[in-house]
């Protein structure tokens, strides 16, 4: 059985789910395997509009790297491992579609950094998150020192890494880690009516945004704003742009098909 399932929800919503419950859906060489088959797909898949990422089971989202597979690995395989890890959730933030963090469970290391290379973040309010690897005496190593301080600042981040902090999801949001926090019960058809929203709208317009905000994000200001006229002009010669002018003037829902 794969460790990575993916389907096709209505709306072209995609739903990744890591699927080693019996292992806190950690990191092993398997599912690395297994995520980076999936992301082949999604790549591939030109009509799908959101991509939601889970766990499988209600305990964790990701515990991180598989660490009794770590055990046995020396530091050459150490150091392979941990870039594996990297390289693959740097290809989900390369993803030109929005991808959504649906954290059901505990997301501790790399589960974190997994979510931290997404562009939504939502969780269970018992779910908890921290980046801990101080406490086994490394640091985070696929992505988390950079993508966290620059999502809740630097201050922030360091007190996080530093004191290897495991945060409630209520302590996540309120820090903006985290852009919602929802009761087991209502968790995932809140984040399936966020990826409808979303779905919605042009196709081609929501990657273009993405990739202005990716683009300009560590740019001066002048420059950011010479993408984002680069990326609004790629929607100008689209039949979306038509098809939302059509459906404002005649009072109705846009179907977009992303062309």
């Amino acid at each position: 059985m794969n460790t990575v399932s993916f389907e096709i929800k209505e709306d072209m919503i995609g739903l990744l789910t890591l699927n080693r419950p019996e292992a806190a859906n950690a990191f092993s060489t398997e599912l690395l395997s297994d995520l980076n088959n999936v992301i082949d797909q999604v790549e591939h898949l030109t009509d799908l509009r959101v991509l939601i990422l889970t766990g499988s089971g209600n305990k964790a989202f990701c515990a991180g790297a598989d660490l009794k597979e770590r055990a046995s690995m020396n530091e050459k395989e150490t150091v392979q491992a941990v870039r594996r890890i990297k390289q693959t959730l740097s290809r989900i933030e390369a993803l030109p579609l929005p991808t959504l963090a649906a954290i059901n469970g505990a997301a501790f290391g790399g589960g974190l950094e997994l979510a931290l290379a997404c562009d939504l973040r939502y969780a269970t309010e018992h779910a908890k998150m921290g980046l801990t690897e101080t406490s086994l005496g490394i640091i985070p190593g696929a992505g988390g020192t950079q993508r966290l301080s620059r999502l809740i600042g630097i201050g922030k981040a360091k007190a996080l890494i530093f004191t290897a902090k495991r945060l409630t999801s209520t302590e996540a949001q309120t820090m903006g880690l985290l852009e919602g926090v929802f009761t087991h019960q209502e968790f995932f058809p809140r984040i399936l009516a966020v990826a409808q929203a979303i779905s919605k709208n042009g196709p081609i317009a929501i990657r273009q945004a993405k990739k202005a905000i990716a683009l300009g994000f560590d740019t001066d200001l002048h420059t950011g704003l010479q993408i984002e006229e680069l990326c609004y002009l790629a929607t100008i010669p689209t039949q979306d742009r038509l098809e939302g002018l059509a459906a404002f003037k005649e009072k109705r829902h846009p179907h977009y098909q992303g062309k």
